[in-house]
């Protein structure tokens, strides 16, 4: 491969790769504003400027090109040699951050930026100590240009990611630069709002403050936040994103860069789409038909005298027909696992049915090659594959004729009456509301015991119902609409006495075996998926979330 040398590192790399998408896959960093991976190349900030030697192509000799070059828009070449720490390259760093701050207001500590700002960090690595400038600061004005982003356009820096992002990826183009000069601005079209379904990326992309999200403005100080990875549980997209909470509260989603997933982007259903989690609709603590939820002193008692009466609810069903069970495509793979086999133990010819799948319109796939999925659940493939794992396994199952087919949500209706099944165990966890008049009339002569997270017609009228978790309060794995599995880990504790299912999964095994209470484990999970035929991929093929990398302080602490 061809060799470049960049700061005094030797680096490999591909042909047509640029100088700063070299250093910054090497982890050498160059500063920028402009240059992103998944936008085109502007190099208009200037500050990724640096000295290059480049041999030449008759002689092979090293020989200094005499300006400095943008290491955005300049291609890597084999045996050149980039400097970004000469005198000359770090005067044009200085000058850029000297330029970009003349007219920037001063008002770090009321911006919602402030923590992971690219101006407040290259302005501390690479600008001056003190401004020279003083006259009177250019003032512009602060405007709603979406339903999602503010501009505060005194602020901005012109880097133009925002504009070119609804040119080149969402093709929207609502945004445009207006004016020269000092009066430069971002703007959008008169009339025409910034309200593509990604909207929300623009926030992301841009460096500074001047985009801000209209949900997370001076909710929290970004310092304060945990970021947990996790998948996106809205959709079929299996989007990898990052969950920021702190004190158990989550404050906002956001993308983490997969290019084999969902690139750099989410679209704002995802972005959004997790307010359920904190609802006040939220079931919190188990209920009989009939019977007030127990005072939160009483939870465990409550927890105790719920699920005694769900087993013998299962074990009557087993006794006098047959048991249902109906696995939300919200869950996560190691529920389904969990749920199924405590139920086919009890009764090896349970009827099995995946629940309801939303959708909405169509799927399509943007210029940049994003995809935005119309199935609205996380998990269909997964479930449904673990499901069918598990009863083509069942010997009892493979003696009765039809009894491996494993449900739709329509199917399993009709299966209610056909199989004789006097008693269901019925899974929901969607965001919003979810059962259907024919579920519910369907439901209405049998026994139902229902574990969901939000009341809803079904969970006032089932004979037990159990609070569940959301897929923010639990760990597991969802497979996405490519047939990709991926992991994810829990960002918050669930909220007051709520379990995932697949603890109250292994609470009810519990029950049936007598054997001692197991703590519900992901990965434990997996690896007893593993072992059945038909899931031998969750022993290796589950992508998991990178290792979370450490960064440490280049500022020196005083003990005073």
């Amino acid at each position: 491969m061809p060799k470049m040398t960049i700061n005094g590192v030797a680096l490999e790399f591909e042909n047509g790769q640029s100088i700063i998408d070299v250093a910054l896959k090497s982890d050498i960093e160059i500063p920028h504003y402009c240059y992103h991976p998944g936008l085109s190349v502007p190099a208009n900030c200037r500050i990724c400027l640096a000295e290059i030697w480049q041999p030449n192509a008759r002689t092979g000799q090293l020989e200094l090109i005499p300006k400095l070059m943008p290491t955005c828009h300049t291609a890597a070449v084999d045996g050149m040699v980039v400097h970004t720490d000469t005198a000359k390259a770090v005067a044009n760093q200085r000058a850029v951050m000297e330029f970009l701050l003349i007219n920037h207001p001063v008002d770090c500590a009321v911006c919602d930026q402030a923590g992971e700002c690219g101006l407040q960090d290259y302005s501390y690595e690479y600008g001056r100590s003190q401004s020279r400038f003083q006259e009177d600061k250019i003032k512009n004005p602060k405007k709603d240009v979406g339903p999602h982003v503010l501009l505060y356009s005194d602020r901005c820096i012109m880097c133009t990611r925002c504009v070119r992002f609804t040119k080149e990826v969402t093709e929207t183009s609502e945004l445009l630069v207006d004016g020269r000069g000092g009066t430069e601005m971002i703007d959008v079209f008169p009339g025409i709002a910034l309200d593509n379904e990604l909207s929300g990326n623009v926030v992301d992309l841009c460096p500074v403050g001047a985009l801000l999200d209209k949900d997370f403005l001076f909710q929290q100080r970004v310092w304060y936040l945990k970021k947990t990875p996790s998948i996106d549980g809205i959709t079929a997209s299996g989007d990898n994103i990052s969950i920021e909470h702190n004190e158990g509260v989550v404050y906002r989603l956001k993308p983490r860069e997969n290019l084999a997933v969902n690139q750099w982007w989410i679209t704002d259903e995802v972005r959004y789409g997790w307010k359920f989690v904190h609802s006040e609709s939220r079931l919190r603590l188990p209920t009989l038909r009939s019977v007030a939820p127990a005072a939160s002193a009483d939870a465990a008692a409550a927890w105790q005298t719920a699920m005694d009466r769900a087993v013998d609810i299962l074990q009557g069903g087993a006794r006098n027909g047959r048991i249902a069970l109906l696995v939300s495509p919200m869950l996560s793979c190691e529920d389904a696992f969990l749920l199924a086999r405590a139920v086919l133990a009890i009764d090896p010819s349970a009827v099995l049915g995946v629940g309801p799948i939303p959708r909405s319109g169509a799927d399509r796939t943007l210029a940049g090659g994003f995809t935005i999925h119309a199935e609205k659940a996380p998990n269909a493939r997964g479930v449904r594959r673990v499901l069918e794992a598990l009863a083509a396994a069942a010997p009892a199952r493979r003696a009765t004729a039809g009894a491996n087919a494993v449900c739709d949500s329509d199917s399993f209706i009709t299966a209610l009456t056909t199989a004789g099944a006097g008693v269901a165990l019925i899974t929901g966890n969607y965001p919003s509301a979810w059962t259907t008049d024919a579920l519910d009339r369907a439901l209405a002569t049998r026994r139902v015991v229902l574990i969901d997270t939000l009341t809803n017609r079904l969970s006032e009228s089932a004979e037990v119902c159990l609070p569940a978790a959301t897929w923010i309060e639990k760990a597991g794995s969802f497979e996405n609409a490519k047939g990709r599995v991926q992991s994810f880990d829990r960002a918050i504790s669930p909220i007051d006495f709520v379990k995932s299912e697949g603890q109250i999964a292994l609470d009810l095994a519990t029950r049936l075996s007598g054997a001692p209470a197991t703590i519900y484990d992901a990965a434990q999970t997996r690896r007893e998926m593993a072992a059945l035929a038909g899931l031998q991929l969750f022993a290796n093929q589950v992508h998991h979330p990178p290792l979370a990398s450490t960064r440490s302080s280049d500022m020196s602490l005083v003990q005073l």
